[in-house]
């Protein structure tokens, strides 16, 4: 008896009610072939020391400028103290010094964001098709201007009303006297987690243009979204402060909302089915 192939129905593309055109093109790594393991791996160490390099650059140039840095940083901090307390201080030998090195290095991963985000698209696009490829340089763009977007909202606002609130605790008893090196830890915290959640519309703008994400999945899971939000801000924020929280998931909240626009926007879209169609006749 003739065995009669059966149909591979695993094989159907899960996106055949896409338009057609979107993905005629496989996708073309630039060996020419499917990647392995190692050749992943051996990639991306490629993209880590191209960043980790145009970082050092950056950090040299930076280091130049550290008086300016730690003005621009620390002179905040200070209008904010008590009358009583005006300056900062730092308790061990080497704390200076490792603070004005971690600000050089805070200002060379800010200034060197658009080679650090190329390299991550340089990463990713062996495995996308070719027409999704051209859209290198908006990622590249739009992720280097939420990172320093969402450092900026963090040393403007943020980190102020933390440092505040802190130092609102000062009384007749006890003076608060901060170290540089603690209060720098709670700003380049606060400066990164800002830095990589201003990245949501980059990540959903992504997806969507995937077509794993859609704008009408993104509405309907709204609240457990805000649930999350709010969630993070709390694991991410210092000490629990509330003001500090509501000024990270305000924002957030907006940027979801933002993002919801850019995956109905610039998604993948759908063909409809004719039972769709039919009910809109």
């Amino acid at each position: 008896m003739a065995l009669v192939p059966f149909p591979n129905k695993a094989a159907k593309r899960v996106d055949d009610d896409v338009d057609p055109d979107w993905d005629d093109q496989p996708p073309d790594p630039e060996d020419g072939g499917k990647m392995s393991f190692l050749e992943h791996l051996d990639e991306l160490r490629r993209r880590i020391i191209w960043s980790v390099a145009a970082v050092f650059v950056t950090f040299i140039g930076a280091w130049a400028y550290r008086d300016y840095l730690f003005a621009f940083v620390f002179e905040p901090m200070q209008l904010l103290l008590p009358p009583a307390q005006k300056v900062l201080i730092y308790t061990e030998l080497g704390e200076g010094f490792v603070v004005n090195i971690k600000l050089a290095a805070m200002a060379g991963l800010l200034a060197a964001s658009p080679v650090v985000m190329s390299q991550i698209w340089l990463f990713v696009a062996p495995g996308l098709y070719s027409h999704e490829k051209k859209w290198a340089i908006p990622f590249v763009v739009l992720s280097t201007i939420c990172f320093v977007g969402g450092a900026a909202f963090s040393h403007v606002v943020v980190f102020p009303l933390t440092f505040q609130f802190f130092a609102s605790f000062t009384n007749e008893i006890a003076v608060m006297q901060p170290r540089i090196a603690p209060a720098f830890s709670i700003y380049l915290r606060l400066m990164l987690a800002f830095g990589l959640v201003f990245q949501m519309p980059v990540l959903v703008l992504f997806l969507a243009r995937m077509g794993v994400l859609t704008a009408r999945f993104m509405i309907k899971h709204f609240k457990y979204a805000v649930l999350g939000i709010f969630i993070i801000s709390a694991v991410v924020t210092p000490g629990g402060e509330i003001v500090t929280q509501l000024a990270m998931a305000g924002p957030l909240t907006v940027l979801y909302i933002l993002s919801i626009g850019l995956a109905w926007g610039f998604g993948k879209k759908r063909k409809k089915k004719p039972e769709e169609e039919a009910e809109e006749r």
